[in-house]
């Protein structure tokens, strides 16, 4: 009997040991629930937030004291074959397809009188980009972004106007 008991205590000792060693304690769950509760407030976690927010001032240049997006994009004239493209573009609206492309660059020309408008194809996801106006350097593409929203009579949509420089 006492080799009967023997065990049955080792058995017990180890049974409540295993038991205690695989819960999850209360401070566990509170701290994963904190976690998740944080996340759910801002919608991402930090670090994806500093790779967004990295992202969007790679593309930030300070032109006059004002900041500007610029991209660098390879593309070329899509619509029209218009000689004199300039390497600095304010782009104001970007299409997948050349209809709506040319569509906004007409509706550009005749209510809002920018004759000059043209589009460029190309890029890394291969869009249709419609150009206000071009200009030869990036302090006169920077003046008319500044107050584009008065001389533009087209909504346009975030987070467009830009200036496109061309490689």
């Amino acid at each position: 009997m006492k080799k009967k008991t023997l065990y049955t205590i080792v058995a017990l000792v180890l049974a409540s040991v295993m038991m205690t060693s695989c819960h999850s304690s209360e401070k566990n769950y509170r701290e994963a629930y904190e976690k998740a509760a944080e996340r759910r407030k801002t919608g991402i976690g930090a670090e994806t937030y500093a790779k967004i927010e990295a992202e969007r001032q790679r593309y930030t240049h300070v032109i006059n004291g004002d900041s500007v997006r610029m991209v660098y994009v390879n593309a070329n004239v899509a619509i029209d074959s218009t000689d004199a493209v300039s390497p600095y573009n304010v782009v104001v609206a970007t299409f997948s397809q050349r209809l709506n492309a040319q569509s906004y660059r007409d509706r550009l020309r005749e209510e809002c009188g920018f004759k000059g408008s043209y589009v460029l194809f190309g890029g890394p996801d291969k869009q249709y980009y419609v150009v206000l106006q071009g200009f030869d350097d990036k302090e006169k593409a920077a003046a008319l972004l500044h107050d584009i929203d008065k001389k533009v009579c087209l909504k346009i949509l975030e987070p467009l106007p830009w200036i496109l420089r061309r490689l």
